[in-house]
């Protein structure tokens, strides 16, 4: 069905209709490269056109989901040299016609933890730390959290975490959210494979029409989230390459 390993960046699996796509970058923290987003993309799109998936899990390792973007990335966006394609990244897990399931046992960063609340399920180890830190890069966020986060979070909570950039461990969450499990690090992979698994037995048409039509509000928060983060990436980028350029001179 072309789901594929990627050496160094994605590892790949379908087992009973799961596919599990394991972030696989321990050399750059599972970084959102431009690599890795490609590989991302390559793996979301067969899984569309595969009839035999009915869930996919998203995972890093035990320590790290995802750092967030990379270096590289940051420079690109901010810069004007690249499309906003990595900003988009949400979109692979709303539009995903099955169920996904975000097993963020390690610690998620940034646009690392905005990829994992795009999914249906999301999981998130005690231990942990999670943070959206754009104000601490310089500017402002972007990848539909200003809008995505109040579905796992209060407003008032997910503002605050927007303005500040703190990071907060998973135990911090526990009954005061609406994300679905808040575990121990060991038990997190075992627990979304498990509730994967369930999902998969089902028939693919009943869970892609349940998902489209559950997905609806999320998505279409991101796409009117995205618009105006558009709107204030043009002044705060702008800003940005601005402070670069006075450090450089």
């Amino acid at each position: 069905m072309g789901l594929t390993d990627r050496p160094g960046l994605l590892r790949a699996q379908l087992d009973d209709g799961v596919a599990l796509l394991t972030m696989d970058d321990p050399t750059d923290h599972n970084a959102l490269s431009h690599a890795m987003v490609n590989a991302l993309g390559d793996a979301f799109s067969a899984i569309a056109r595969a009839d035999d998936i009915g869930a996919v899990v998203l995972a890093g390792s035990s320590e790290m989901f995802s750092s967030g973007a990379s270096r590289g990335v940051i420079d690109d966006l901010t810069s004007g040299r690249r499309d906003s394609s990595e900003l988009l990244l949400p979109r692979l897990l709303l539009d995903c016609p099955v169920p996904c399931l975000a097993a963020m046992a390690g610690h998620a960063v940034g646009g690392g933890l905005a990829l994992g609340l795009a999914a249906d399920f999301v999981l998130l180890g005690l231990e942990s730390r999670y943070c959206l830190n754009f104000v601490d890069l310089g500017f402002t966020p972007g990848m539909g959290t200003t809008r995505l986060l109040e579905h796992v979070l209060s407003p008032a909570i997910a503002h605050e975490l927007l303005f500040s950039g703190e990071a907060r461990l998973g135990r911090d969450f526990v009954g005061k959210s609406g994300i679905n499990y808040i575990l121990p690090r060991a038990e997190v992979m075992p627990k979304a494979l498990d509730l994967a698994a369930r999902i998969a037995e089902k028939p693919r048409a009943v869970l892609t029409a349940l998902k489209r039509t559950l997905s609806i509000r999320r998505r279409e928060a991101f796409e009117s989230a995205r618009t105006l983060e558009t709107l204030m990436h043009t002044i705060s980028f702008a800003r940005w390459n601005q402070q670069a350029r006075k450090q450089e001179s």
